[in-house]
């Protein structure tokens, strides 16, 4: 068999203490999300960060745009210390920032960070004015930054210095090379500036979010080789379903092989009435594939072909799947390591045994035309064989005998 491929060192930024979250550094990446409630709704603005946080969601942002948003931040923090929902919480400013920080001190120092686009903070010399008024109420409160660039909301003043300075040149770069300059640019300018103010470098952390995966892989690369602050990763405005997850997990999984990450977002468009915590899903499910991290056991299981016309195999390893994230929450408590685990669920012979036997657990389902038995295996070993209406029952319960005897 060739070589496991293996990553580059991952590269060394600085660690950021958000709240009780550690990210850079040599810390763990981190999975955030952002809420899609009008936060002047506390109710429904704590129910949906208590949903993300159940998912797994570390830090979990809110969108903080009018003085009635600014004002329910304090008690959506209240409550959810009072739920033990301990996660911090990240403001999202645009606009007018500066105002509502300023009018709204309990705001300001209920949030555990403050997400500034440097884009967005005013034009002229109000943008340097209002800028430098929200870092300066950061510094006051000892609150770290994301300076998030994003290409669709881009500084106009910067974008017609730097055109203008590529046109000057003996080889201009393409319209897309001087857009990444650009995106590059702002964030570093934007840190620098910052740090003129007073803010330390441990308590910054940036973002350059593209639509485009080329693009985005092209400006986190430029961006990572010229700083050490921590990095954000995102395809920013991803799209819907397949399409969005496809998109982020393309760009994302090339950056977090190069080592570039120390955070990351998938954002998705949730289908009509879909749920938000998709997203936070696909996050760990990323993280898990690329074994950067494991949030909860894996269920390995087979698509299915001519040899397995009954689905019964697919409903068991939905169930399956289903079962132990719903288990996480407590199995992360009592059994450490669980979340390592592999579970094979596969539907004939063909594969079956021999996936099952590499898994922690597996289980080889009878395919179309096979004796109506199941071969149970642990840790390589045929234990049990399983037979008749009971199976997936039964299943469940030497998963559960399994994970009691082996984590405890």
């Amino acid at each position: 068999m060739p070589e496991r491929t293996t990553p580059p060192p991952a590269r060394q930024s600085v660690a950021v203490q958000v709240g009780n979250v550690l990210m850079g550094g040599n810390a763990p990446i981190v999975v955030q999300s952002m809420t899609n409630t009008d936060t002047a709704d506390i109710t429904a603005t704590v129910k949906q960060v208590q949903e993300l946080v159940q998912a797994g969601s570390e830090l979990v942002r809110i969108t903080i745009n009018s003085d009635a948003a600014a004002r329910a931040v304090p008690f959506i923090a209240e409550q959810l210390q009072q739920t033990d929902t301990a996660v911090p919480l990240i403001g999202d400013f645009h606009f007018n920032g500066h105002k509502l920080l300023a009018n709204n001190p309990d705001c300001a120092l209920a949030l555990a960070k403050y997400r500034i686009n440097p884009g967005n903070v005013g034009r002229g010399k109000k943008r340097d004015e209002q800028f430098a008024s929200m870092i300066e109420t950061a510094c006051r409160y000892d609150k770290p930054v994301r300076i998030g660039v994003n290409w669709g909301s881009l500084d106009q003043a910067l974008v017609a210095r730097l055109m203008d300075d590529n046109a000057g040149r003996s080889e201009p770069k393409d319209a897309q090379g001087i857009m990444h300059e650009i995106m590059v640019t702002s964030a570093l300018e934007s840190a620098a500036q910052a740090e003129a103010l007073g803010m330390p470098h441990n308590r910054i952390i940036l973002s350059a979010k593209m639509s485009g995966v080329q693009d985005l892989i092209a400006v986190y690369r430029a961006l990572s080789g010229q700083c050490d602050y921590a990095l954000h990763l995102g395809l920013t405005e991803a799209g819907m379903g397949s399409k969005g997850i496809v998109a982020s997990t393309a760009a994302l999984s090339v950056l977090l092989q190069e080592g570039i990450g120390d955070t990351i977002r998938i954002s998705l468009t949730p289908e009509p009435g879909g749920d938000r915590c998709r997203e936070v899903i696909v996050a760990q499910e990323l993280l898990q594939a690329m074994e950067l991290r494991h949030f909860t056991p894996a269920v390995i299981a087979c698509p299915g072909c001519g040899r397995t016309t009954s689905q019964f195999f697919q409903q068991l390893a939905q169930d399956i799947q289903t079962y132990l994230r719903n288990q996480m929450p407590v199995w992360r408590r009592q059994y450490p390591g669980v979340e390592e685990m592999k579970v094979a669920v596969m539907g004939c012979v063909v594969n079956g045994p021999g996936e099952s036997k590499h898994a922690n657990i597996g289980i080889s389902l009878p395919g179309t035309g096979e004796i109506p038995v199941a071969p149970v295996y642990e840790d390589g070993k045929k234990t049990v064989t399983l037979k008749g209406d009971t199976i997936a029952k039964d299943f469940q319960k030497i998963v559960d005998d399994y994970v009691l005897r082996r984590y405890r």
